[in-house]
């Protein structure tokens, strides 16, 4: 299957030499028209945008761009393939901004790993956009270069892997509580404490959960734990209010949630069978999920979600970022922030009015997508 599916995007991709272009929204057919659109025109439009460069959202492009960026070093689930590599995934990504969001975006991956260099280079075509999606940029360093650029633009500069994916997770996990008849107080273990995971985690805790552990590779994250970074030991301080130890496997007993954003075959139905009854399993590792649906709901889980569209319940933070930025252009939004994020979550889970196991969360091609999350963005 995979294969098949590999080649035939080969051949996509080859025949259509990529998956975007431009598009002229101007009159271009006469000597008037040129006049106009170029010299000498065009240079009364560069003198007031000289003058006055806030006119640029008004005279140009910039009202509804948004640039793609990334460095290639944690692309999908290929680890860090670097520059060339991202290229199709941020052009596809591209993609689904102008088909979802109305958004034109462009995808720009830079042949450089270096946090300073990064932040330079986005600083420096800044003018041209109306916002920056970072994209597929490994942890630790995309947390410093996504603050540094919110603090140094003017413009929404967002990390789609970490806030993207954590609407969408809320979103999913409001409706998911609805059908097995729980609450806030639930026990939750998020597995993987990279962008997502950390991202995830901080937007639930803002939301109201309070009973949250999250687990990297060597097993759940403590205060006190002496291999801890930077951003692992902020979480340690915010999570684990017991206290607790030991690996993924032994830290499940208990819980009500599973939220996996970390690899693939990682648990199985007898870790399921240790949660709590009626357990809400989002295992979301691409393309194979930390545990397969029919497995989980062997072991006892009530509602199973994924990252795939194979499966029911994909969560997919398409459902995010295009209304996001939609929301973020259309009100001149200088910098998202998680209220704003956790609105959009709320309005998300909404326009689902009765969820069930298979239905927690839309489809990306539900046209009221964009605009429930575009409203929560001003």
């Amino acid at each position: 299957m995979k294969s098949d599916v590999y080649k035939d995007s080969i051949k996509l991709h080859k025949k259509y030499k990529g998956k975007i272009g431009t598009l002229i929204k101007t009159p271009l057919e006469n000597k008037l028209d040129l006049s106009l659109v170029y010299t000498p025109g065009v240079a009364g439009v560069s003198l007031e945008l000289a003058k006055n460069p806030k006119l640029a959202s008004l005279l140009s492009l910039k009202s509804n761009t948004i640039a793609v960026i990334s460095d290639g070093s944690a692309v999908l689930g290929l680890g860090n393939i670097g520059a060339y590599g991202a290229i199709p995934v941020m052009e596809g990504k591209a993609v689904l901004f102008k088909k979802f969001g109305g958004v034109d975006a462009f995808p720009i991956c830079l042949d450089t790993q270096d946090t300073e260099e990064i932040i330079k280079a986005v600083k420096l075509i800044a003018p041209v956009f109306g916002g920056i999606n970072l994209e597929d940029i490994n942890a630790p360093r995309c947390f410093e270069i996504e603050r540094r650029l919110i603090n140094e633009l003017d413009i929404p500069v967002m990390h789609d892997d970490q806030h993207g994916t954590a609407v969408v997770v809320l979103a999913a996990l409001i409706n998911s509580l609805k059908v097995v008849k729980k609450d806030k107080n639930v026990k939750i273990v998020i597995n993987g404490a990279g962008a997502a995971g950390t991202a995830v985690c901080g937007l639930l805790l803002e939301y109201g959960f309070k009973n949250i552990i999250v687990s990297d590779t060597k097993g759940a994250i403590y205060d006190g734990r002496v291999d801890l970074n930077n951003e692992k030991k902020r979480i340690s301080k915010l999570t684990n209010i017991q206290d607790e130890k030991g690996s993924i496997h032994e830290i499940l007993k208990g819980k009500d949630v599973f939220i996996g954003v970390s690899k693939g075959n990682l648990i199985d139905r007898t870790d399921i069978n240790l949660m709590n009854k009626n357990a809400i399993v989002f295992a979301m590792a691409n393309p194979t999920p930390e545990i397969m649906p029919d497995e989980a709901g062997k072991g006892g889980a009530m509602v199973v979600a994924t990252g795939r569209s194979d499966f029911d319940n994909q969560i997919n933070n398409v459902l995010a970022f295009p209304g996001i930025f939609r929301g973020a252009l259309n009100n001149k939004v200088k910098k998202i922030t998680n209220k704003m994020l956790i609105k959009a979550a709320i309005n998300l889970a909404g326009l689902i009015k009765t969820p069930t196991t298979t239905k927690i969360i839309p489809s990306p091609f539900d046209k009221s997508v964009v605009k429930a999350v575009s409203l929560a963005i001003k």
